[in-house]
């Protein structure tokens, strides 16, 4: 079983779209979408949900009022102002640090695990996907993204599937290091524009730093032809395999308006050049 994971070092490359066409023609596979932050595969697989689980992660100080002598040790230790002069906490700006619980003189303060997101998974016409929502304003999406990774893998074994397509995050952060670390083979998609061809560089960076084997794909190559050249010699340089060149298509955003992928919208160059990715990877 041989996990492949699709990933940008920016936002807007066309990541997903290539993530759902190869779960159309790949046969024998379950999808991940780790792109826990800004989730979005599913409005093109269309999933049908068939488990729905809670994810919790960090806690949120409670004072338990009953108890508490309002000594004012909590709120003089806390270095977030999250205890106002009632001795309620915000949760928002609560870190969870635990400082004022060990401070407190009659055990008034109590550290509850926070719900920070759900993770699901569901049936499409592709198979069976794995994706998840992380709260709004909530931490710890690389923790997300190792639950959204380790079901669909535990799926994969099961079911003996021949493969793992994953929707990796955006950037260089947590999430990526853990959409990353162990995969058999990172596809970064990059566009030819100066943003484009810098956060390609970084993120190539981060995939050899735990030296995954990384390919490279250059989306809409032909708005700047110069750009796409350099792209190449970068590639070239690093001994990179740039897999293919996707031309720019109308026909994309149509079909990405109608929630179908790509490869089943047309016939297109766009779709005919995602097909020999998946013919150059498998």
């Amino acid at each position: 079983m041989k996990q492949i994971v699709i990933i940008s070092g920016k936002g807007g490359t066309g990541k997903t779209i290539i993530t759902a066409s190869l779960s159309v023609l790949a046969k024998n596979k379950i999808m991940a979408d780790c792109d826990v932050d800004a989730a979005d595969l599913h409005l093109l697989l269309q999933p049908d949900f068939k488990e729905r689980n809670i994810f919790k992660s960090g806690h949120t100080a409670k004072i338990n009022k009953e108890k508490c002598n309002e000594c004012g040790k909590c709120i003089s230790a806390c270095r977030f102002d999250a205890i106002d002069s009632d001795y309620i906490v915000d949760p928002i700006s609560c870190e969870g640090c635990n400082v004022c619980k060990y401070v407190c003189p009659v055990d008034a303060i109590i550290m509850e695990e926070n719900i920070s997101g759900e993770w699901y998974i569901s049936k499409t016409k592709y198979g069976m996907m794995v994706h998840a929502d992380l709260g709004i304003a909530e931490e710890n999406s690389g923790k997300l993204v190792t639950t959204v990774r380790k079901n669909a893998k535990e799926i994969a074994e099961k079911t003996n599937a021949d493969y793992v397509i994953i929707d990796g995050p955006p950037g260089i952060g947590c999430p990526v290091i853990a959409s990353i670390s162990g995969v058999d083979t990172a596809i970064v998609v990059t566009e030819p524009t100066l943003s484009g061809i810098s956060d390609m560089d970084r993120v190539i960076k981060v995939t050899k730093h735990f030296d995954v084997n990384t390919k490279v794909v250059v989306n809409k190559y032909d708005i700047n032809l110069e750009n796409t050249e350099k792209i190449e010699e970068y590639c070239k340089k690093n001994k990179i395999e740039l897999v293919v060149k996707i031309p720019f298509s109308e026909k994309v955003s149509k079909s990405i308006v109608g929630g179908v992928p790509i490869v089943e919208y047309s016939n297109n160059e766009v779709g005919k050049q995602i097909i020999s990715l998946w013919d150059k990877i498998k």
